[in-house]
């Protein structure tokens, strides 16, 4: 198991590379997307937490896909700080919009995948994290109501009351001139169709290139969001996923926290059941109290979730991925983004620690395990 940190794409500089090294890292995760490009409800110097409604930003340059050139000098930039590239997360919706949509440009959508497939491959990046949505991350609201009025994010009810517009797709704008109107809503099953396409068309490319693609859980864990279908809902989903086109490269971009906000099942077991499967790429840690549709996110060391069962689970199942947090509540100082990632890298690390030394006897593990 290895501890790292997500990067944005406005965050890929050695200062944020320092800072992930200082803070205990030896893996970075990276968002190529700029989320925040010309948007007004991301604040940069936190994660883009959005609002219910408000695109993120404009998606990037359809006639740009990144380059081999571009990936190798990235990887070589994070490796001269002393890091490894793990992965990318997420596509931008201005590359392959026509797939999630089954639109007139799949066709070409679908190769821009292979593309940058194949490209990642080239450069020496093994995974590239993705999320099947229509809608995307929606419906969050930002609050302090984390421990000693920390802000912090949530749901506060369902987000079905504006549909997605038209030009928007993952809560992206890809069209900024689209005709006035909404997306037509689709059913489960055809976002089911939509996916097993995708899967059909991209894992034997991936497969070619030792790229493994892993999906994101549907975050909110909503039936329906903005009028549209969601996939990985409940935990049991994740297998549909994986059983459509079973393949090494058919894995998990696995959300713990989006996991505990379920309204079924058990976060701790789907870990252990998907980590024990082998089908984990890399984990987002975060923590959470309650569930869709009226939930908050929480300091790692609070909330619902067991991380310590969590991690120790990992540890017994040989997973040898990356873990990294995920969002966590910003912290009140004059750096509240990197207070609040040092504060839950430190909980990782010392957990790791603990389970890693030669002194930690497997009684001691068996019954963290199985706590409950």
């Amino acid at each position: 198991m290895k501890v790292g940190l997500g990067l944005y794409r406005h965050m890929l500089t050695r200062e944020y590379y320092d800072f992930a090294r200082q803070a205990g890292c030896t893996h970075v995760v990276v968002h190529l997307v700029d989320y925040f490009n010309q948007g007004s409800s991301n604040p940069r110097h936190n994660q883009p937490t959005g609002g219910k409604y408000q695109p993120w930003g404009v998606a990037g340059d359809p006639e740009k896909l990144w380059t081999v050139a571009e990936l190798k000098k990235l990887r070589k930039e994070i490796e001269d700080a002393g890091l490894v590239l793990a992965a990318i997360e997420n596509l931008d919706p201005a590359h392959w919009h026509d797939v999630l949509l089954d639109g007139p440009r799949r066709p070409r959508h679908i190769e821009n995948v292979k593309t940058i497939i194949r490209n990642m491959g080239e450069a020496g990046i093994p995974v590239l994290g993705y999320n099947f949505s229509l809608a995307g991350v929606c419906g969050r609201v930002t609050t302090s109501s984390g421990r000693g009025g920390a802000l912090t994010v949530g749901m506060d009810g369902p987000a079905d009351e504006q549909p997605v517009p038209k030009g928007v797709i993952w809560n992206m704008i890809y069209d900024p001139n689209a005709a006035p109107g909404t997306l037509p809503s689709i059913s489960h099953n055809e976002l089911w169709r939509r996916l097993q396409r995708f899967l059909e068309d991209v894992i034997p490319v991936a497969e070619q290139a030792d790229v493994r693609l892993a999906a994101h859980p549907d975050d909110p864990p909503m039936p329906t969001m903005r009028g549209q279908p969601r996939l990985v809902y409940q935990p049991h989903m994740y297998q549909r996923l994986l059983d459509l086109v079973p393949s090494p490269t058919n894995a998990l971009e696995l959300c713990v926290g989006t996991i505990a906000e379920m309204t079924e099942g058990d976060v701790h077991e789907a870990v252990d059941r998907y980590s024990a499967q082998r089908k984990i790429a890399y984990i987002h840690l975060r923590n959470v109290v309650g569930k869709v549709p009226h939930y908050r996110e929480t300091f790692i060391d609070e909330g619902q979730v067991d991380m310590v069962r969590i991690l120790t689970m990992l540890n017994r199942n040989h997973f040898e991925g990356v873990v990294i947090p995920d969002h966590t509540p910003q912290m009140s100082c004059a750096a509240p983004w990197h207070a609040g990632m040092a504060h839950t890298l430190g909980f990782i690390l010392a957990v790791k620690a603990m389970l890693e030394s030669p002194k930690m006897a497997p009684d001691v593990v068996t019954e963290t395990t199985s706590r409950g």
